[in-house]
Order: structure tokens, then C-alpha cells, then sequence
């Protein structure tokens, strides 16, 4: 038999429209045994349908399913790639969905890290870069001022020394 959703359909006034959410799955098995999940955070806007990669049980699917009783926590069920559609369904096919993927995700979270960390370290080298230009200009400045050129020596010597080769 296949699984049976207990649906719900609740209008928020903070967004001014209607909402399905799905608020258990049951599992009929062995003809009188009953498994009953409650689902979290499986709900759309009634007017959308509901898209999910994977509505678990399982810890590493986010846990969207949580046991309700004894029966299934003997189980774990997986839908893999679950849609559905309460209400509005107009020619057999889905209304865009409404992902389950939130918008932080750990590997989007990481890249904005990643990036802001490039992103100070270019700042931080830019701002190295001017200020090693500033640093040079001030350096040919000084060189002036600090090492003056050597007094040259006088003429006389010069001349002397050229007297004393010819009479040698």
C-alpha cells in the first residue's frame, strides 16, 4: 500500500496567501502495522508545488521526517526527489516549485568566507603597494638632503701631481 500524507492548508496574514504543509506520512506494513512520521518544514505556498532532492528520515537529508511512534522508529524511509501539489493543479503538471534548499547553505557559507578572506588580503596588498610608492618618493628625497656629494679636491694637488711625473 502505499504511503498516506495527512495534509493541512493554513492562511499566514503576514504573507497574505494561502499555505499547504504536509504534517505526517504513515506507512501501512504487514496489513495492520502502522508507521507514522511527522513531517518538518514540508510545506509551499498553496498556489506552488514543493520540490526537495530528499525527504528523509535520515540525519544526513536533514531529518525532514521525524518518528512518531515505536513502529517507525524500526525505519527509515527516503522519497528521493519528492514534489507535490495540494492544491491548484491545472493539467496534470506542477506549479514552479518551491525548493527546499535554503539559501545558506555550508558550501555558500564557505565561499563568501573564502572570498571575503581574498578580498581583505587584495585590500591589504593594494594598500601596501601605495604606500611603498609613498615610502620611495620620500627615500629619493632624503638622499639628497643626507649623502651631499663629496667636496672634489682642489686643483692645486691635481697640478702638483702632474709636476712631480714630469720630473720623475
Amino acid at each position: 500500500m502505499p504511503p498516506r500524507l495527512q495534509l493541512s492548508n493554513t492562511f499566514y496574514e503576514s504573507s497574505g496567501q494561502w499555505w499547504f504543509s504536509v504534517d505526517s506520512i504513515s506507512l501501512l506494513y504487514n496489513t495492520s502495522e502502522e508507521a507514522v512520521f511527522n513531517a518538518s518544514d514540508v510545506y509551499a505556498p498553496a498556489s506552488s508545488s514543493y520540490h526537495c532532492l530528499h525527504v528523509s528520515s535520515l540525519q544526513r537529508h536533514s531529518a525532514l521526517l521525524l518518528p512518531n511512534n515505536d513502529h517507525a522508529r524500526r525505519w527509515t524511509i527516503t522519497f528521493t526527489d519528492f514534489q507535490i501539489q495540494a492544491f491548484n493543479v491545472t493539467s496534470g503538471k506542477f506549479s514552479p516549485a518551491s525548493d527546499c534548499a535554503t539559501f545558506l547553505t555550508p558550501a555558500i557559507l564557505m565561499g563568501l568566507i573564502t572570498s571575503l578572506i581574498l578580498l581583505l588580503v587584495l585590500a591589504y596588498a593594494l594598500h601596501m603597494v601605495v604606500h611603498l610608492k609613498h615610502i620611495e618618493r620620500d627615500d629619493d628625497h632624503k638622499a639628497e638632503i643626507y649623502f651631499s656629494q663629496y667636496p672634489e679636491q682642489p686643483e692645486h694637488c691635481c697640478v702638483e701631481n702632474v709636476a712631480e711625473k714630469n720630473t720623475l
